[in-house]
């Protein structure tokens, strides 16, 4: 396992305990033996507001970072993800939200494989790399307000 996934690994699990944590990001990378360059980019690559969490930084008293898991329900997250995405979206967002989802009980698996099929980007090989982002953008969009029936 390299060190990016047992940092990541780290974190999930204390998130399981409560949706809420505080670490020291300077004590967690003694503790893993790292620099907290790269707590940090952890941080902003796994545990990102697509992926349902929201990170904020406290300066002073050994830097600590507050990570909330966000708790949705239907009726609010998917109108926020279909706000959120705005024009474009990349393959890597799209699984991202969708994995989202599923994990809060939103979609179900076969319902998240259409989406991960359908935003993947196999289908979007034969258009311009410029427009690729735009319509998987809408392709995804529309799934959602179909499932928000």
């Amino acid at each position: 396992m390299n060190l990016s996934n047992a940092i990541a690994r780290m974190i999930s699990d204390m998130l399981e305990e409560k949706n809420e944590i505080e670490i020291q990001r300077n004590i967690l990378a003694q503790d893993l033996g790292c620099v907290p360059s790269q707590i940090n980019y952890v941080l902003s690559s796994r545990f990102t507001p697509e992926r349902g969490y929201m990170v904020e930084s406290r300066r002073g008293g050994g830097g600590f970072i507050k990570i909330t898991r966000i708790v949705y329900d239907k009726d609010t997250l998917i109108p926020r993800i279909i706000s959120s995405v705005g024009e474009n979206l990349d393959a890597d967002t799209a699984q991202a939200h969708t994995m989202n989802l599923l994990y809060h009980g939103i979609i179900s698996e076969p319902q998240a494989g259409l989406i991960l099929s359908a935003t993947s980007e196999a289908p979007y090989r034969r258009l311009p790399p410029q427009v690729r982002d735009v319509v998987r953008a809408d392709i995804f969009k529309q799934m959602l307000l179909t499932l928000n029936k």
